[in-house]
């Protein structure tokens, strides 16, 4: 059966993005760069909320771009053959290559996507949508890249819920820049 995965560049405090809207303090040097490449490659779907699909657009053009650097190209050649499904109530339509609109609930895409036969993890984007995954107990894996430094308030990592979660550290990884990459899986 396919992991349901949540991955995301988050502050040591905790936060994806600060009290500023900015995500600047997550934007990867070479070597982590090149990690979330190969971790892009396990990805067979990414089910993206309607915030994080607005971003990812960005990586549409790059490959057009002759000033791109190889590992942007790499990049979106992989990002442009993964299946993407956005979850959106305010989006009537989307663009962007292999890119549609959920047509069915977070856990009824997440049931189909888990029952096709195809490789590669279904990995979550976004933190409401995370949000919603975890309440449902839908996340079988957290790789959380934590970025050294503190921005002091924002956008959580781990919204609250109302419940605990046992984890099990099944990796890391520590970067030259400071940056540590941790995978746990939710013990069941």
């Amino acid at each position: 059966m396919r992991t349901v995965t949540y991955s995301m560049g988050v502050s040591l405090d905790g936060y994806i993005v600060g009290p500023d809207d900015g995500f600047d303090f997550t934007m990867p040097d070479e070597e982590v760069f090149r990690s979330a490449i190969d971790e892009l490659r396990g990805v067979g779907v990414h089910l993206l909320g309607r915030r994080l699909y607005e971003t990812m657009l960005y990586w549409e053009g790059v490959d057009l771009d002759p000033s791109a650097d190889e590992p942007d190209r790499e990049w979106t050649a992989l990002w442009k053959r993964v299946p993407k499904v956005v979850f959106s109530h305010s989006l009537s339509a989307v663009r962007g290559t292999n890119t549609r609109l959920a047509s069915a609930s977070l856990a009824d895409e997440i049931a189909r996507w888990r029952a096709d036969p195809a490789e590669g993890d279904i990995a979550i984007g976004g933190a409401a949508l995370a949000e919603e995954a975890a309440a449902l107990d839908l996340i079988d894996e957290y790789r959380v890249r934590v970025h050294p430094v503190l921005v002091g308030g924002g956008r959580p990592f781990f919204p609250p819920h109302r419940r605990r979660t046992g984890l099990e550290l099944i990796g890391s990884r520590v970067f030259g820049s400071g940056v540590v990459i941790s995978r746990y899986r939710v013990k069941r």
